[in-house]
């Protein structure tokens, strides 16, 4: 009896701490955080294109020309409600981090004391951008009106609130790789470097499997809008039957071919897409007709 009870003690601790090593942090190596300084007139190009401003904003707050990322706006989710945090350049937000750490949280969903974000952070689609975009990002990032607005802590009920348990999740959904893989046009490539990377286009586009991954096979097909009320399109040409030029005037204007006009979310969205430059927004349309038709 005494040995099967041995026996299940070194059983149960070699699997505790297998589970420790697999769901441990991942944090940014020092090389990719490593690098030229960044450019914040560049870095503005990459925060419009990573919406940033669309989500942390205050609620209610408009984005204009120098947003303030005081944070606070609630993300409904199967998994709980999230708040999204202040992330100015103040005490409050990331004014004392380093440049490496606000990279490593963006890029790889770790703060800086070594904890896991929620993946409400899209760090699975920031992961694919370049190091230098993030770094002109961070220098962008320094140059935005402080906030003293208090971060406000999420909603999730247990397990959920075991935050250890992301890395399993990170594990299972973080790859670098495109979604969208093989030869495309010059333009369709700078499209999926965009669409995938840094707008995360299938963040709301994609429907989810049961732990909340992305579902790569219907990549872009449409998802259940997550507050519950209606659905998020499918933007695959099975979907989307407007040319380049209606997708790229959408993206600029939120005028649809039918005269209607972005909504919601999807008018943030729009309003930050049109702030780049007309090729780019060329090159998402060019990219959203290479994707693989889902039904």
């Amino acid at each position: 009896m005494i040995g099967r009870a041995l026996g299940a003690a070194a059983a149960l601790l070699l699997a505790g701490g297998a589970g420790w090593v697999l769901t441990a942090p991942d944090p940014l190596p020092d090389a990719l955080a490593a690098g030229p300084p960044g450019d914040p007139g560049r870095g503005a190009l990459v925060f419009a294109a990573a919406g940033c401003a669309s989500c942390h904003v205050a609620p209610e707050a408009e984005i204009g020309e120098a947003p303030v990322l005081a944070g606070g706006r609630a993300f409904v989710s199967p998994f709980g409600t999230f708040l999204a945090p202040n992330i100015s350049p103040s005490p409050q937000g990331v004014g004392d981090w380093s440049d490496a750490e606000i990279m490593g949280a963006v890029m790889r969903g770790v703060s800086p004391s070594g904890a896991h974000y929620y993946p409400a952070l899209p760090y699975a689609a920031y992961a694919k951008a370049d190091p230098q975009d993030m770094r002109d990002l961070v220098a962008h990032l320094r140059t935005l009106p402080p906030s003293s607005a208090r971060s406000l802590p999420h909603d999730v009920p247990f397990p959920f609130s075991i935050r250890r348990g992301i890395g399993l999740w990170k594990r299972l959904n973080l790859d670098e790789g495109w979604v969208v893989a093989g030869d495309l046009s010059k333009a369709a490539t700078r499209g999926r470097y965009i669409a995938e990377a840094l707008s995360h286009c299938g963040e709301c586009h994609t429907p989810r499997g049961a732990l909340g991954g992305l579902d790569h096979a219907r990549w872009l097909s449409g998802a259940p809008n997550p507050s519950g009320e209606g659905r998020i399109p499918d933007i695959t040409p099975a979907g989307l039957d407007w040319s380049e030029s209606d997708i790229a005037y959408y993206l600029e204007t939120g005028f649809t071919p039918d005269f209607d006009t972005a909504g919601a979310e999807m008018a943030m969205v729009v309003s930050e897409l049109a702030k780049l430059p007309a090729e780019d927004r060329a090159a998402i349309a060019a990219y959203l007709k290479s994707v693989p038709p889902v039904e």
